[in-house]
C-alpha cells in the first residue's frame, strides 16, 4: 500500500469513528500503519492526513508505543 493510500485509509477510518472515539481511532490507526510509515516525519504524517501539527507529538508517541507491543506479540496486520 502506498502512502497516500494508507493516508486515505487512515482519514476513512477517522470520517467513520464515533466523536468521542476520535482520538483512539487515530492512535489504532497510527499503531497499525506505524511499520509502513517509519521514514516520515511526524510533521509529513499530519500533512498527509490533514490533521493538525498538535497531533505530530501523538504520532511519534505511538510509533514508539508500537515497538513495545509488538515485542509483547502484537500482530498490527491484525488491527
Amino acid at each position: 500500500m502506498t502512502e497516500p493510500e494508507i493516508y486515505q485509509h487512515i482519514r476513512a477510518a477517522l470520517a467513520a469513528a464515533p466523536r468521542n472515539q476520535y482520538t483512539a481511532e487515530l492512535h489504532l490507526q497510527m499503531i497499525k500503519y506505524a511499520d509502513q510509515l517509519k521514514s516520515i516525519t511526524s510533521k509529513e504524517f499530519c500533512e498527509g492526513v490533514g490533521l493538525r501539527q498538535s497531533f505530530a507529538t501523538e504520532f511519534s508517541k505511538m510509533r514508539n508505543l508500537t515497538q513495545r507491543l509488538k515485542g509483547a506479540g502484537l500482530n498490527t496486520e491484525q488491527l
